[in-house]
């Protein structure tokens, strides 16, 4: 039977027409360009551009943010490619995509040894995690190939070339079952925090971004854009407004205590900190749904200020994110060998954050543009009635 029949109503197990609609929503691509510049910012050891990024006024960061829109993306991007193609094209979409990342990983790692070995800074080597790959390459590389060894801040491409690749039977899942589905990872993600269940890694033992864990915010993003529409009242409800804002405030009340006079009782610090990052802490889950349900009620998709030049330039770079994303990487070295070796003072933070950010939105606009012109030659060779190059 052909998988790309459609049908005036939506039946069981067919595709929702999210995945038909034409246009793109601006937001997806905004809140990925600024959250990529968030986590350049957090990458950057002691700097004061980090307080521009969510991390200390709450309990989550930009990486909730990331896993959660790659979760929309991919729905949007191969559920699309299933509504044009049947399944074995998006099966094929989604293996080239996770060979590219793998590819992007392997060639970052090489980057990062190459940048600290032409520094050589013994300091950013032990910073970067890259002295085992200067001092055993061939058994570190052999790691790295397996996904097991990892540089600093490289650690979330794995994750992804993981689910990229098992896209594909997620989205069919989704298809068909989209709650169970849900309800599937959310036992996972609870099962990983009770049995403490973890991906070996090498040489420290354990993934950062525990797979296991993260994958519920990449399904709860594929599952937004699948069934999210039928709960739409529910989020966007007054009261769920009230508790997601007081949530908020009660994460940034806490994440200020140690700064300020304390407000909180040092039994309840002790209790809910240091949170788990590697295994994605329930309350940096909740967190970032509070700040998800209270960005989608003020800032609707039509909004103009989506328009503006900041947020355009964050756009470029969502756009591109995964070599904004390795560059992003590879500027956070710079910036903290820049740091090391020139000075650690406030001014020397500042210029470093803002020249990180603009290089990624300035690299951004020079992808977008060169693929605007692959373009417009790909449709001029079509309209003289030539076969386009296979890419």
């Amino acid at each position: 039977m052909d998988d790309r029949t459609q049908t005036s109503k939506r039946l069981f197990g067919e595709t929702p027409p999210e995945f038909r609609a034409a246009g793109r929503d601006l937001r997806i691509d905004v809140c990925r360009g600024i959250a990529l510049w968030w986590i350049f910012l957090d990458h950057v050891p002691n700097n004061i551009g980090s307080w521009l990024t969510p991390r200390n006024y709450g309990f989550c960061d930009a990486a909730e943010i990331f896993m959660f829109l790659s979760g929309v993306t991919c729905a949007l991007a191969y559920g699309k490619a299933r509504e044009r193609e049947g399944w074995s094209g998006m099966i094929g979409r989604s293996l080239r995509r996770g060979w590219d990342i793998y590819a992007a990983f392997l060639l970052l790692t090489l980057a990062c040894a190459i940048l600290v070995y032409l520094t050589g800074s013994d300091d950013l080597a032990d910073g970067s995690n890259t002295r085992i790959l200067l001092e055993r390459p061939g058994a570190t590389l052999a790691h790295a190939a397996i996904l097991q060894y990892r540089p600093v801040n490289t650690d979330v491409l794995p994750v992804f070339v993981i689910f990229h690749v098992l896209f594909a039977p997620l989205l069919w899942l989704l298809l068909r079952a989209p709650n169970v589905t849900l309800g599937v990872s959310l036992s996972l993600y609870a099962l990983v925090h009770v049995l403490d269940w973890r991906v070996p890694a090498w040489p420290n033992g354990v993934w950062f971004f525990n797979p296991l864990a993260w994958q519920f915010l990449i399904v709860l993003g594929a599952w937004c854009v699948i069934e999210g529409e039928k709960f739409r009242p529910w989020v966007m409800a007054r009261l769920t407004l009230v508790l997601a804002v007081l949530y908020l405030v009660f994460g940034l009340v806490l994440a200020q205590n140690w700064r300020i006079e304390p407000l909180v009782s040092q039994t309840l610090m002790d209790l809910l900190f240091p949170l788990d990052k590697s295994n994605l802490s329930p309350i940096r889950l909740l967190h970032f749904v509070a700040l998800a349900i209270v960005a989608l009620r003020f800032i609707p998709r039509n909004w103009e200020g989506l328009s503006t030049p900041v947020l355009s330039c964050a756009k470029y770079c969502g756009e591109n994110s995964l070599p904004i994303y390795c560059l992003g990487v590879l500027l956070a070295l710079a910036s903290q060998l820049a740091l090391l070796d020139l000075s650690e003072g406030l001014a020397m933070q500042i210029v470093v954050s803002v020249a990180g950010v603009l290089m990624m939105i300035g690299i951004a606009r020079l992808l977008n543009a060169m693929g605007i012109q692959r373009e417009r030659k790909s449709a001029g060779t079509q309209s003289i009635g030539q076969v386009p190059p296979v890419r």
